[in-house]
């Protein structure tokens, strides 16, 4: 696997993490909008880098009708919406499809509030209770990612696994831009 890091001193870089395997019907690389800084947050820097590094390590992903992959997914939000901009390997666009947020406005709401919940729970409360948070996190991100699973059918087939790491890659997004002023502020 190789990995490209921030491009320096360019307002609109692109965090970028790229990998090669056999299969087509995969992304190589995915990037996120890098005009929102994440201002030293290590949670939020290692929940991405984590996603990344797992959906790159194995995902299913395929635009609909379209079988020439592997493919280079692009992650921004732009009015209220995720932008996908899917390209091929060597940089041909493929198709950008925009999807509305607002059907996971409920659990994006709830997703940050376990979230913030379980931080503030690792070394305060018992191991049972932090076990029964983070349950509650990863029934609601179960639940997120059929949805987008869903929603995407028509657009892209991905896989349950590849859906749950698109969607933390979704939350990232938001949780970054409400330090900006923000988008989940809006949706919530």
């Amino acid at each position: 696997m190789s990995v490209q890091g921030r491009t320096q001193g360019s307002e609109n870089a692109k965090i970028t993490t790229t990998t090669k395997t056999a299969s087509n019907l995969r992304l190589c690389a995915v990037s996120l909008d890098g005009s929102l800084r994440v201002q030293d947050d290590p949670y939020l820097k290692r929940e991405q880098a984590v996603a990344i590094f797992d959906l790159l390590n194995e995902n299913r992903f395929a635009p609909v009708g379209h079988e020439a992959g592997p493919y280079r997914l692009e992650l921004a939000l732009v009015d209220r919406r995720l932008v996908m901009t899917i390209s091929l390997d060597r940089g041909k666009h493929v198709v950008s499809h925009h999807l509305s947020l607002t059907p996971f406005r409920r659990l994006l709401k709830d997703y940050t509030f376990v979230c913030e919940s379980l931080h503030d729970a690792v070394g305060r409360a018992s191991p049972e209770k932090i076990e029964a948070i983070d349950m509650g996190r990863r029934g609601i991100h179960n639940e997120a990612a059929e949805l987008l699973q869903a929603r995407l059918s028509s657009k892209v087939t991905i896989d349950i696994d590849t859906a749950r790491r698109l969607f933390t890659l979704i939350h990232v997004l938001l949780m970054r831009s409400q330090e900006h002023g923000g988008q989940m502020r809006r949706l919530a």
